[in-house]
């Protein structure tokens, strides 16, 4: 069994045997995934939103309203209340703030807001952080500076301390190549130059083969070459990409046929320079790469604009993967737990509040406990359709806004009208109920907020599946076979 309180793992688990049934379901369920990829939160919002939506529009199809004019109108309502939600905000400044954020996400856990928090100030708002199980209790947070794969070394016999079994190397050369080292014929004319200059040598390549490989470890032994190799990370294109971004990090170049450059006229200008490498079993660690910090932005600007039009969620990931390597440093999560069932269910809850703070740091925040979009409704009192269905469009919106809100009171067992009805006594944008304390006041300063982008995110996503399901006439569906034999 799995333990969660995460919206979107809650949906992707719903399957209904009636098939016209189960194509609603999956519709909701879209809602979910999609505002989990673009803001990281607010699904389970989205869903209470969309069902508000879907529930007046089709009351208001039934009473022989135009369907279309009724989508005009929840749109015309959708745009006007973001704007509001976009003048509303407020920009997080603080690490307190990016701390509250990610408590709120992660059901108030304010241990996950602080080592959010925490985690972000360390690698930026472009940094990578991953999320690991610990072997402890407690949830850890570990910092890793500089540029890290998850290659090893090749070969024990590369090992320079013994005590943590690793490969330390202080001011090295790094070769990027392309290809595997097959030949030494082709290596020896670098390997003599960097003996020469009397510096280590890491070696970054898709593989290296028994000859070339033999006379590494030989002359590391020997004292005349301190050097290590590695298998270049990732396959396919990631690998050009990856290796293009070491290279870049270095400032050295790719060895590689397809550019022109062939191994055995390699200079020593084509290496990479690093102030510190590290080599464990299974990772390498890069630090103070020689890059020019100039090549390094133009390089992290073009993997933004990538991660932009991308649609593939392989691809996002990936591009973050490497927008963090380059933007320098990794934050990784250990999380804690007496059972495998709580490590699951708190890394679900990191999850969302990971993004849920980028969100937060991306476009501000707002109040939470759906105070935010119930302020928002001021901006449909004078908005205006072309017709009478489309001021009934509006209308859906402005009292679906109220839902959010609504819910949580009734979670708490009370009466949502009343709740809603106090919380508009006062005109302070902050001021709403804090459901957990059983109190009226405002949220902002209790912690109690909620980033902008998730809420926009929700609500667009909600209007837009529920705007299809109130035009929707027919469903297609497939004709059940027959029951299998006994």
């Amino acid at each position: 069994p799995r333990v969660t309180k995460d919206g979107v793992t809650v949906a992707r688990e719903i399957e209904l045997d009636n098939k016209f049934e189960n194509m609603g379901a999956q519709m909701v369920r879209e809602i979910a995934t999609k505002t989990s990829h673009q803001a990281g939160d607010g699904t389970t919002t989205a869903v209470v939103l969309a069902h508000a939506i879907a529930r007046e529009g089709a009351k208001a199809v039934a009473a022989g309203m135009n369907p279309m004019d009724l989508k005009r109108g929840i749109d015309l309502a959708v745009e006007a209340v973001v704007a509001e939600l976009k003048n509303n905000a407020t920009k997080v400044t603080s690490n307190v703030e990016i701390a509250q954020v990610g408590t709120i996400s992660a059901n108030g856990d304010r241990e996950i807001g602080r080592c959010l928090a925490d985690a972000m100030k360390r690698v930026g708002n472009d940094g990578v952080i991953t999320v690991e199980d610990g072997t402890s209790l407690e949830t850890e947070l570990e910092f890793v500076e500089g540029m890290q794969f998850d290659r090893g070394y090749i070969s024990p016999h590369f090992i320079t301390n013994r005590a943590k079994m690793r490969v330390e190397m202080q001011d090295a050369y790094v070769l990027v190549s392309e290809k595997k080292l097959s030949s030494l014929n082709e290596i020896l004319p670098l390997l003599e130059k960097v003996v020469q200059a009397g510096k280590p040598l890491l070696i970054i390549a898709e593989d290296v083969e028994s000859e070339v490989m033999a006379a590494l470890v030989v002359n590391k032994l020997r004292g005349a070459l301190k050097v290590a190799a590695v298998k270049a990370p990732a396959y396919g294109n990631r690998r050009k990409a990856m290796l293009q971004d070491l290279a870049l990090m270095t400032g050295g170049t790719v060895i590689s046929e397809d550019l022109g450059i062939k191994l055995e006229h390699a200079s020593l200008d084509m290496l990479g320079r690093t102030k510190k490498v590290m080599i464990d079993k299974a990772n390498t660690t890069i630090v103070g790469g020689a890059g020019e910090r100039e090549s390094i932005e133009a390089r992290i600007a073009e993997i933004k604009l990538e991660l932009a039009e991308t649609t593939s969620d392989f691809d996002r990931e990936n591009l973050q993967e490497r927008l963090a390597r380059l933007a320098g440093g990794v934050a990784v999560i250990r999380v804690g737990g007496a059972t495998e069932v709580e490590v699951r269910e708190k890394k679900d809850r990191i999850d969302d509040a990971m993004n849920a703070t980028r969100a937060a740091v991306a476009e501000g925040i707002l109040p939470g406990g759906g105070v935010a979009l119930l302020r928002a409704g001021r901006a449909l009192k004078k908005l205006k359709g072309s017709n009478e269905d489309q001021q009934v469009g509006i209308a859906i919106v402005r009292k679906a806004i109220t839902w959010p809100a609504r819910q949580i009171a009734i979670n708490a067992g009370l009466e949502g009208s009343v709740v809603i009805a106090g919380i508009l006594e006062n005109d302070d944008n902050a001021y709403g109920y804090d459901a957990q304390s059983g109190v009226y006041a405002d949220l902002v300063s209790k912690g109690i907020i909620d980033p902008a982008k998730v809420v926009r995110t929700a609500l667009q996503g909600a209007a837009s599946v529920a705007g299809l399901l109130i035009m929707t006439e027919a469903m297609v569906a497939e004709v059940p076979g027959p029951p299998p034999p006994e």
